[in-house]
């Protein structure tokens, strides 16, 4: 059954290499491009206010291009760049897991697409999931109030 293969750890890895290893391809061209990522497990640093949050959809597009492009970061689980959000350009940094890019996109096409992105297991707050796991040991019930 496909989510029995989408929700798998293995796979989950298995595609942050391809991303990685596509978006690298990219930078290693000078592409720009652009990706639509589901934002539950993004990061903005400073964070950036609720009225620009709130009308983010769950997938957003970035569009990786100028500036922004020049400030790309890549590792082994997350992609990171600097953005300018809402009419005021507030400027943030994005941090991105690699599994939650959904769709790496060139020209207005389709490069990659990614359904582990569409995994709500691997994309809920990971802080909240893992405190739960904590509560989940009959040994720290104490502490589930």
């Amino acid at each position: 059954m496909i989510k029995d293969i989408i929700e798998n750890e293995e796979y989950k890895d298995l595609v942050e290499s391809q991303i990685k290893e596509n978006i690298l391809f990219l930078l290693e061209k000078n592409q720009e491009f652009s990706i639509t990522a589901n934002i539950e497990p993004v990061t903005f640093n400073p964070e950036l206010p609720s009225v620009i949050k709130n009308q983010m959809h769950k997938f957003s597009l970035f569009t990786l291009s100028n500036y922004t492009y020049t400030t790309i970061q890549i590792d082994d689980e997350y992609m990171s760049f600097e953005a300018g959000f809402g009419n005021e350009n507030f400027g943030s940094v994005v941090k991105i897991p690699l599994h939650a890019i959904f769709q790496i996109v060139v020209d207005e096409s389709i490069l990659y697409i990614n359904s582990v992105a569409t995994v709500d297991k691997f994309n809920k707050d990971l802080k909240k999931n893992s405190f739960n796991v904590f509560k989940s040991n009959p040994n720290n019930k104490k502490f589930d109030k």
